[in-house]
């Protein structure tokens, strides 16, 4: 007997997905598999009536502590992507690989997703599958299904969805960032009502949150220890109280689309904040100057679904490394739906109050006098160079489009 593992949400995508595996692709068995990586209650209640309702064996795994620590390893790297903190970029090799566990457990033949052939999580998930022996399958996009092909489907079928359709928007959550779209959101001028947004009040009073870090690891709030997943809650819902953490940004998909996104990261904002905080005060100028690049190449693998690559344990060693001063504190104000940071302390400071005070002189035998000869080189080549070209004629912009002066000589007329 042949079987099958899905990913599987209990949403339309896979809903129709589970009689397709078995009448176009000829499975005898279809495994359900949900994993928790931070979902909504509701969500897994859903599932599990419609697995219920298919005759679907669903296997739900908990996997919300390995995404938190990947969550944590982004924090680490300051990782965000043209503007956002990732999540659902971060969540999918997760769950890919909690999936494929269970499939190899299960003995299943192939795995399969419900992903449609214009996004982003068909690739996350397949980066990790196809390392495996499995096959991989994509029904939506193999079959090129449509939204209202798989209602009329789930219809003529008698599946239990309702109507194909679980909303005006497109909500994907989990215990980092919540990601809405679809509906009048497709619209970039559209201006995005209230209603869209559940973890962030309108912006309303002020706090401050302390937060502080071992090895550039968060691992308490004002002073209380917590652990990642109980942590990263409580300043959703705190911070999220005072409206701090939205995002309505234009984003760049890998397959060369551009869609309009709205995100929710009260957590994400406040730990990325305090984190860039504290690193700026204990790191060196040449430490952040060159980690700026590692973090780019980071969060681009990470929005890749790549954070299992090769090339990413190398950046996480190199982070890793500069992570070992990132023990103290830092404290942010969150205000308006704004966070930005008002205190930090370490005691690996790269830092001295006395020497950098107008106040003290002669302090660790440097003078204020001998910045005098720093001061004459700084900008000498620059100086140079000025002398120089400000004898240098420079050639006529051309006045007809041509590329030369109207009135130069053509080859043709030289002599």
């Amino acid at each position: 007997m042949t079987s099958v593992a899905l990913a599987f949400s209990g949403g339309l995508d896979t809903t129709v997905c589970v009689p397709i595996l078995k009448e176009e692709y000829g499975y005898d068995e279809v495994i359900g598999v949900n994993v928790d990586v931070g979902q909504p209650t509701e969500e897994f209640d859903e599932a599990e009536e419609t697995a219920e309702a298919l005759g679907l064996d669903l296997h739900v795994v908990d996997a919300k502590d390995e995404f938190a620590e990947l969550c944590f390893d982004a924090v680490k790297t300051n990782a965000t992507y043209q503007g956002y903190p990732l999540g659902t970029a971060l969540a999918r090799p997760v769950i890919a690989e909690a999936i494929l566990a269970v499939a190899e457990e299960q003995g299943c033949d192939a795995i399969a997703h419900g992903c449609t052939g214009k996004g982003n999580d068909q690739l996350r998930f397949e980066a990790v599958w196809r390392g495996s022996d499995l096959e991989v399958i994509a029904p939506v996009r193999e079959l090129g299904l449509t939204r209202q092909w798989e209602i009329d489907y789930a219809a003529e079928k008698d599946l239990p969805v309702e109507a194909g359709d679980g909303g005006v928007w497109s909500i994907d959550e989990n215990i980092w960032s919540r990601a809405v779209e679809g509906g009048k959101l497709e619209n970039p001028n559209y201006e995005p009502p209230e209603e869209i947004y559940e973890w962030t009040a309108e912006p309303e009073g002020e706090t401050t949150i302390e937060v502080t870090f071992e090895a550039g690891v968060p691992v308490a709030v004002d002073g209380e220890e917590m652990d990642p997943v109980p942590l990263i809650q409580h300043l959703n819902e705190h911070a999220g109280s005072y409206g701090v953490g939205r995002t309505d940004v234009m984003e760049d998909r890998m397959l060369g689309l551009k869609v309009r996104e709205n995100y929710e990261h009260p957590a994400a904002t406040v730990l990325l904040t305090a984190h860039q905080a504290l690193e700026d005060l204990v790191l060196t100028k040449n430490e952040r100057s060159f980690k700026k690049g590692i973090e780019q190449e980071w969060a681009e693998k990470a929005y890749q679904g790549l954070v299992f690559a090769p090339v990413v344990d190398a950046l996480n060693a190199f982070v890793d490394e500069t992570q070992a001063a990132v023990t103290g504190s830092a404290t942010v104000k969150v205000s308006g739906g704004n966070c930005r940071v008002v205190a930090r302390d370490s005691e690996y400071a790269v830092y001295s109050e006395e020497m950098a005070s107008f106040n003290t002189e002669d302090v660790a035998g440097i003078a204020q006098e001998d910045a005098t000869g720093v001061a004459k080189y700084h900008g000498l080549q620059e100086r140079l160079a000025n002398e120089v070209h400000a004898g240098v004629s420079k050639p006529e912009l051309a006045t007809d489009g041509s590329g030369m002066d109207e009135t130069s000589e053509t080859d043709d007329t030289r002599e």
